[in-house]
């Protein structure tokens, strides 16, 4: 049995140019979402040092997050329905037909092979499930330029489609019933899992990972005190100020709580799609510093008193260390924080991913 014979058991009445055409449209446009709400993401972690992210609104990260977790998601349905749309010509023989043939093949195995593989180890990486062997940050990121730049080839060369059926009506009854299920799908997944990052749908997101409202103190956590080695604070414990100061600091707990004391409502977002809001009560980052002599421009390390981690220091750039609701926080929710939550005390900055949202901070370095 060749591959003609094969794509002939394929067929069906339903598929049509409008359908791959209306499919690949939405799937464009969802594709679109997650690289830029990827990117984003990804630059915020890890910016250039000419990059100086807007402390506000304080909520953009969380939006774009959950917009990249929750759509790339319910993205799922919507793939299926593309690659069953287009499957007869997924097995068409001979498989190219001149070099010019052969690259655009090319293209639209790499845009199959590498949305297949953003899917599905997306969806594990927000499960906390890795059974490959690769780090899922760098192929993630660097798949996301392959799948994008071939989407785009692909797009340039199904155009004359694209346009024809941009705006047509779906010509038949069962075809429009089946890109209205695939809609329904792909809305019905969003809403069982949008919850994690959408309080009120909480009790809907039964394929969500995280319940934000399950954790310590009202809040969920990805790295415990147990697990990051810090269960146990020093009994000497000071929080210092230093580097290009004219004051340097050394602070005891204590003295922190003597320090004027603020309240904020920030979320904490993580980079796997969950995010709640919080009441932080604390002391303003800006103040601190000024106090001690920084100068306005200057970018801060806070360091933590985990000893290893990829996260167990993070950079404070201008915008984000001189915002008024900039904490170094003491309590949460009303409460003393937990150690989970990184007690003694901890960051928390609006618009900011909560990997770099350091607990149980050490140091405060000015460079």
């Amino acid at each position: 049995m060749n591959l003609s014979t094969i794509s002939a058991k394929f067929t069906s009445g339903l598929r049509s140019e409008q359908m791959a055409a209306k499919l690949g449209i939405w799937l464009g446009v969802s594709f679109t979402v997650a690289f830029v709400t990827g990117l984003f993401s990804h630059f915020m972690q890890h910016p250039p040092a000419w990059l100086l992210w807007p402390s506000r609104p304080v909520n953009l990260y969380r939006v774009t997050q959950g917009l990249h977790v929750i759509g790339g998601i319910a993205t799922v349905p919507l793939l299926l329905a593309k690659l069953w749309a287009v499957q007869p010509k997924l097995w068409q023989w001979p498989p190219f037909r001149s070099a010019g043939h052969a690259v655009e093949r090319l293209c639209v195995l790499l845009l199959v092979a590498g949305a297949l593989f953003q899917l599905v180890t997306g969806t594990l990486n927000i499960a906390y499930v890795y059974p490959y062997p690769f780090g899922f940050l760098q192929a993630h990121y660097w798949t996301a330029y392959v799948v994008y730049g071939a989407l785009l080839i692909h797009v340039a060369n199904e155009w004359a489609k694209v346009r024809r059926n941009l705006w047509t009506r779906v010509e038949s009854q069962e075809r429009r019933r089946l890109l209205f299920t695939v809609a329904a799908a792909c809305g019905l997944t969003a809403l069982v899992t949008a919850g994690e990052a959408v309080t009120p749908l909480a009790r809907l997101a039964v394929l969500a990972p995280r319940d934000p409202r399950v954790g310590p103190q009202g809040a969920p956590v990805n790295r415990s005190a147990a697990a990051a080695g810090v269960a146990t604070v020093p009994d000497d414990y000071r929080l210092l100020v230093t580097g290009a100061v004219r004051t340097p600091a050394s602070l005891g707990y204590a003295d922190l709580l003597r320090l004027p004391q603020h309240t904020v409502r920030l979320p904490i977002a993580c980079v796997e799609g969950w995010s709640v809001e919080c009441e932080w009560t604390g002391v303003r980052l800006r103040d601190l510093l000024l106090s001690a002599g920084a100068s306005p421009d200057a970018f801060v390390v806070v360091e933590s008193l985990e000893r290893a981690g990829g996260y167990r220091s993070s950079e404070i750039r201008p915008p984000h260390w001189s915002d008024p609701l900039t904490l170094l926080a003491l309590r949460i929710n009303g409460e003393t924080l937990s150690a989970d939550h990184g007690f003694p005390v901890r960051l928390i900055a609006p618009n900011r991913p909560g990997a770099l949202q350091t607990k149980w901070v050490k140091e405060v370095k000015v460079t």
